[in-house]
C-alpha cells in the first residue's frame, strides 16, 4: 500500500509544481482513499495507483470537462 502512495504522489507531484503543503494535503487525502480501496480487499498495487491518480484529480478538478475548459465548441 505505501509503495502505491507513493508512485500516487511522484506522478502527481511531476503533473505540476505544488507547494510541499499542497503535496502533503494531498498525500494525507490520497492515503486515506487508498486505505479505504484496501480494506475493501482491493490489493494491487498498479490499480491502486491508478485510483489514487483518478481521485486527486477529480478533488482538482480536472476530471470535470466544464473546469477542464471544454467548452463544446
Amino acid at each position: 500500500m505505501e509503495a502505491a502512495i507513493d508512485r500516487i504522489m511522484h506522478t502527481y507531484d511531476l503533473l505540476a509544481n505544488r507547494t510541499a503543503a499542497a503535496s502533503e494535503e494531498a498525500r494525507q487525502k490520497v492515503s486515506t482513499y487508498i486505505q479505504t480501496l484496501f480494506e475493501a480487499g482491493e490489493r494491487d498495487p498498479h490499480r491502486l495507483t491508478v485510483c489514487g491518480l483518478t481521485y486527486l484529480r477529480q478533488l482538482e478538478g480536472r476530471i470535470d470537462p466544464v473546469k477542464a475548459g471544454y467548452t463544446g465548441l
